[in-house]
């Protein structure tokens, strides 16, 4: 059960406090039923009577020279309409990229990665697609792999992009580098000289899927103006229009874009994947054309978290205060850029962790090479950081003989805090209080599965229903950790949404319409947008138009950014529309009463009322059959890039703080976990909805636990190719593996913020993993450097 603590701040003031529905009330989900009972329609469900079925041939190989391609066998199999390689690509442009235009529709010249696409088919039924994509010849040579920072940084190391000319091309060391953040504040040197204990460590990450369930899928339908329009499961309608347009030879306004259902994404469908190729179809057969991806190419369709390898120092005198941090975060990028230069720098700006250290030397870098290409995931930079400075927390605190959360409190950061670049946290930073909340909290009874009476209940138990053991060998460990992450996207990024906002009178009763083209992935954002129209206009009745390009940008579904800024922009639309009709009805009715003039004005119920609660007007009489409709932009305060040598800069808009305790049992003779229990303090700034926050946080801390135990992509290290491409092979979470997961709120308003909120979605996913991990470290005595945690790694069978 969550338990909600409500601090007095300072949020924007909330003009309506009693309209049902509204903000701060835990309101059902209008997908919700539909979703539960198989009624929702996802992407992958879309239907045209007379499509066609898109199929891409994907390289068999990690880096190779394309010799020669024949398609002749594929295209004179029956109900096969198209087939098209590279040369058949109608525009100029050729490559695309969310930031770095590195990536080509589809390959040419060469391959550069395992799963990269060569060649699309368009068929009369999917398994007619498939089988003649597998008609289709390719001679490949193969050429030498980079697959870690030795073979990309070598002084004969083969460039993955010849001639690079990119922004960041001018200030990197070597071309294999895609970007290098350095943050460098105060003296470390001197610093070092104070400390009576130095630890260091070096760990690694393993690359972890977003492993959403509906796969990448969309239908393209081609328009009489030559144009063509695109129904798809995306995180950003507008910033895929950007990257569609110019390679189809089309003008914007003819690819017109709709959101279709999604089935999650986690930062998985941030990037382009099928959405080119069915366009290219679809207007090289005139005809309808929707591409499936299977689970197998799902996992080449899109990108990854990026695995890393870190290493830190740290030093601390011996009444326990932090003295100086050294890191440096090397990211594997793999073949394409994607969002790898921002992850980079929120995996620097962040890697001190919630911590007040002032002398600091870091160094991140991603790199370029052979392996499948990563960009963004929940948490995105800022959870392989997590994992490392944690672990040396706890390495600092057994050093000094202290407890691993009094010697957190000690040195957590607070509002006031200079952040390694130099930029203020001048918002509640609660770390403290957050570590104090989930430590208090009653430790769950040990031995659980001898409470079943005669019999144990072999689910409580390391192993579960594999039934391996009885409880021989099981040693209990708790842990915990805390972790900080920015909000929305930074480093003078032009951060905008759109809200356009039409309020009329339908029936007799006034009804807002909300359009936005924001994503709905699954977050809940069309909850949190009626819940802000009826807040703002005192209405019941509230329609969210669905997400299209019709409307403005409202950015990407991703970096824990769209309660705060399209649902800014909600709020802030709704404000001008509220005021509009305000002064409609002073032209009307501000003769009659004394207070249109004097008083504040409210909407509440359908009606105009005093803040006495005095009825002035029905919204309905005042609108009578003219609508107001407006479409405002809403911008967070500006940030700056980080300086390319010092990494100082204001480069982030806010901050947002979680920490965890996690309970596990571990069978140390046969390295089975079990996670009893993640319990989680959170600072969400104010509430809009707590039923989504509280999934929110038990779903970020879930997918913790996943890449802790269990998630990891394998690329064999001698030909980069990968190796468990299904959720066979790739573990996920069941609801077997997911412990019981407690969530304490706090409710500490950012006074930056829309409605004193702050962004939620992934300061969980940070510090589960290290929560867990010193869990098992606790339990076992190892030093467990490497996530995630493998059997034999605890068994010493490696």
């Amino acid at each position: 059960m969550a338990q909600n603590t409500r601090t007095v701040g300072t949020p924007t003031k909330v003009t309506q406090k009693h309209t049902k529905g509204g903000i701060g009330e835990s309101t059902l989900r209008p997908d919700g039923t539909l979703k539960v009972t198989g009624e929702f329609a996802y992407s992958s469900d879309m239907w045209h009577e007379d499509m066609l079925w898109g199929q891409t041939l994907r390289s068999t190989v990690a880096h190779a020279e394309i010799a020669s391609i024949d398609i002749s066998e594929a295209l004179a199999m029956p109900g096969v309409y198209s087939v098209l390689t590279y040369d058949d690509l109608p525009a100029e442009m050729k490559n695309y990229g969310l930031e770095i235009q590195d990536t080509p529709v589809l390959a040419h010249g060469r391959v550069r990665h395992h799963g990269e696409p060569v060649a699309l088919v368009a068929a009369d039924h999917p398994e007619t697609a498939r089988r003649a994509a597998a008609k289709i010849k390719i001679d490949y040579r193969e050429l030498p792999l980079v697959t870690d920072e030795a073979s990309a940084l070598a002084a004969d190391a083969p460039l993955i992009h010849e001639g690079r000319d990119d922004h960041h091309s001018g200030h990197v060391p070597h071309p294999n580098i895609v970007h290098r953040q350095p943050i460098i504040r105060g003296d470390v040197a001197e610093a070092r000289k104070r400390a009576d204990v130095i630890v260091e460590g070096e760990y690694t990450f393993g690359m972890q899927d977003q492993a959403f369930l509906g796969p990448e899928s969309g239908l393209a339908v081609p328009s009489e103006d030559g144009g063509v329009d695109l129904y798809v499961a995306t995180q950003w309608l507008h910033s895929d229009l950007q990257q569609i347009a110019p390679v189809l030879g089309l003008p914007p306004e003819k690819v017109r874009m709709t959101l279709s259902g999604v089935g999650g994404a986690f930062g998985g469908r941030e990037d382009i994947s099928m959405q080119i190729h069915a366009c290219l179809l679809a207007l090289a057969t005139n005809k309808p054309v929707k591409i499936v991806y299977n689970r197998f190419e799902s996992f080449f369709g899109h990108v990854h978290r990026h695995p890393a390898k870190l290493w830190y120092e740290h030093g601390a005198t011996k009444d326990g205060k932090i003295t100086h941090m050294k890191c440096r975060i090397v990211l594997d990028g793999g073949a394409y850029a994607s969002a790898s230069p921002a992850v980079v720098g929120n995996a620097s700006s962040l890697s001190v962790g919630p911590y007040v250290i002032d002398d600091v030397d870091i160094e991140a870098i991603a790199l370029y090479t052979n392996n499948p290409p990563c960009g963004a995931m929940r948490g995105f930079g800022a959870v392989q950081a997590c994992f490392a400075y944690e672990a040396q927390m706890d390495k600092l605190a057994a050093k000094l003989g202290m407890d691993p959360v009094e010697f957190r409190q000690l040195n957590a950061m607070e509002m006031g805090t200079i952040m390694p670049t130099g930029q203020v946290v001048d918002s509640p930073a609660p770390v403290a209080e957050l570590l104090r909340r989930v430590k208090a909290r009653p430790l769950p009874p040990e031995r659980q599965w001898e409470s079943a009476g005669e019999g144990a209940d072999v689910r409580a138990l390391p192993g579960g229903l594999s039934n391996t053991t009885h409880g021989e060998g099981v040693v209990r460990g708790v842990g915990y950790a805390v972790g900080i992450k920015n909000v929305g996207f930074s480093e003078g990024f032009d951060d905008y949404s759109t809200a356009r906002v039409r309020l009329e009178v339908i029936n007799g009763e006034p009804v807002a319409m909300v359009h936005t083209a924001m994503a709905e992935v699954g977050q809940g954002g069309v909850t949190v947008h009626a819940q802000i129209a009826r807040t703002e206009l005192g209405v019941t009745q509230v329609t969210i138009h669905p997400a299209d390009t019709q409307v403005g940008s409202a950015g990407s579904t991703s970096a824990s950014r769209q309660t705060y800024m399209t649902g800014g922009a909600v709020k802030n639309t709704c404000e001008h529309v509220r005021e509009a009709l305000l002064e409609r009805g002073r032209r009307k009715n501000g003769s009659y009463h004394p207070a249109w003039a004097h008083a504040e004005l409210l909407l509440e119920g359908g009606k105009v009322v005093t803040d006495g609660g005095e009825v002035l007007a029905d919204i309905a009489d005042i609108l009578e059959d003219e609508a107001i409709d407006l479409e405002l932009e809403f911008r967070h305060r500006p940030t700056v890039a980080f300086d390319l040598r010092t990494g100082q800069g204001d480069g982030h808009v806010q901050y947002t703080f979680a920490a965890h305790r996690a309970v596990v049992e571990v069978d140390t003779e046969l390295g089975l976990v079990k996670v009893v229990e993640l319990a989680t303090a959170q600072d969400v700034g104010k509430a809009l909805n707590m039923l989504s926050v509280v999934g929110q946080i038990q779903g970020g801390t879930t997918q913790g636990l996943g890449v802790a135990v269990m998630e990891e992509i394998i690329v064999d290290p001698k030909t980069a190719k990968v190796r468990n491409p299904s959720f066979t092979d790739y573990l996920i979470p069941t609801i077997l593996d997911t412990p019981t997961i407690p969530v304490d709120v706090l409710e500490l308003a950012d006074p930056n913020a829309p409605y004193g909120l702050r962004g939620l979605g992934e300061a969980p996913t940070l510090s589960s993993t290290p929560a867990v991990l010193a869990a098992i470290r606790q339990a076992t005595g190892l030093e467990l450097n490497k996530t995630p945690i493998r059997p034999e790694a605890l068994t010493g069978t490696l």
